[in-house]
């Protein structure tokens, strides 16, 4: 239990308060915040309710999404709210073509990162930029595989930016494991999430994952990778699933739990 972290996405509709006073009793040391709820809550506030719960925070989600207008004031707003927050990682989604020609959006993805770097590194905030599965290529994120996000990352000390290897954006590349090995050998892995692949997949593939063990995806072999990597941080369970979050909170927090220790770490 030591590496592990709770998404706040996979008990979407928990209340913040309720879920990190949930962590803190089931011995729960760290939890991956989303932007919405944190401010909904009250930045300050919820600052406060996790550094008083003991608790720390492994990732604020998400910066990115650069194909917004405002993509600009908002990503440096949540590079302010990650460094409030404590969290040494902001998680950056890229964004889609946003009208844009597919080379064109990779490329404006590289100059936002010039943008931001400099703002990041003043308030001590690692951008980390998780590459998704190529079926959100179009609206969600343009980079779309380990070494595509590891060449945006290398023009940068690994201390400013770094990746995310999440389970289910990169289990199908053939060549994960030696860029795995290749992202630790240069201090890249700035996070690494887990959630597992079922088929058949539900019509809105977005709310597909499931938890560790119950779908096709080898998580345990991706913890020892990422480990032997040299990667010790938090392990975050993140799990977008419109079945799971009709539950209460308490229980989809036991049951990640369990699948975490059975399907993650089962070895340890």
């Amino acid at each position: 239990m030591a590496r592990f972290s709770f998404n706040q996405a996979t008990a979407n509709n928990w209340a913040l308060a309720e879920l990190v006073d949930g962590c803190a009793a089931a011995g729960v040391g760290s939890v991956g915040l989303w932007r919405a709820p944190v401010l909904d809550h009250g930045l300050a506030r919820a600052a406060k309710r996790v550094r008083d719960a003991g608790l720390s925070v492994s990732s604020l989600c998400r910066g990115g999404f650069f194909t917004a207008a405002d993509w600009l004031d908002d990503n440096r707003r949540a590079i302010d709210e990650a460094a409030t927050l404590g969290a040494p990682v902001l998680v950056l989604v890229v964004g889609g073509l946003g009208g844009r020609a597919l080379d064109d959006a990779r490329a404006h993805v590289a100059t936002a990162l010039d943008t931001l770097v400099p703002h990041a590194r003043a308030a001590g905030v690692r951008l980390a930029v998780e590459p998704m599965h190529p079926m959100y290529c179009a609206d969600r994120g343009v980079v779309s595989t380990l070494a595509a996000a590891l060449d945006l990352a290398a023009r940068y000390p690994s201390r400013d930016v770094g990746v995310v290897i999440d389970t289910y954006h990169v289990w199908w590349d053939e060549k994960v494991w030696s860029l795995i090995a290749e992202a630790g050998a240069a201090d890249r892995i700035a996070g690494y999430q887990v959630a597992d692949w079922v088929t058949p997949l539900p019509e809105g593939v977005l709310l597909g994952r499931a938890l560790p063990g119950a779908g096709h995806i080898e998580i345990p072999r991706y913890t020892q990778a990422v480990t032997a990597a040299g990667y010790t941080g938090p392990i975050e369970v993140e799990v977008f699933n419109a079945d799971l979050w009709t539950r209460p909170g308490p229980d989809i927090l036991a049951d990640t739990i369990a699948a975490y220790l059975s399907h993650v770490v089962p070895n340890e």
